[in-house]
């Protein structure tokens, strides 16, 4: 009986890191051919820092989607980076 609900917490919480992880991936993926560049015009045609970047972004893909909107509404209003 504890067995399986031991076997069954595992179960749910590895469908948890799945979906953070599967989101994460469609966000990175996004940002890395989307946003990168607006953010950063240095990161424009160095492939080897985006590949390097990639996993921070699908592991942190909250806080960078939080920040890339951050940034686009600061661009949109006319102010600039914060």
């Amino acid at each position: 009986m504890l067995r399986a609900e031991a076997i069954q917490t595992a179960e749910t919480l590895l469908l948890y890191v799945q979906h953070y992880a599967t989101i994460g991936a469609v966000i990175a993926a996004g940002f890395l051919l989307f946003g990168v560049g607006r953010i950063s015009p240095e990161a424009c045609g160095s492939y080897l820092f985006r590949l390097l970047i990639l996993p921070g972004i699908v592991g942190l893909w909250p806080l960078v989607l939080w920040r890339w909107a951050a940034l686009e509404r600061a661009r949109r209003v006319g102010g600039g980076a914060s």
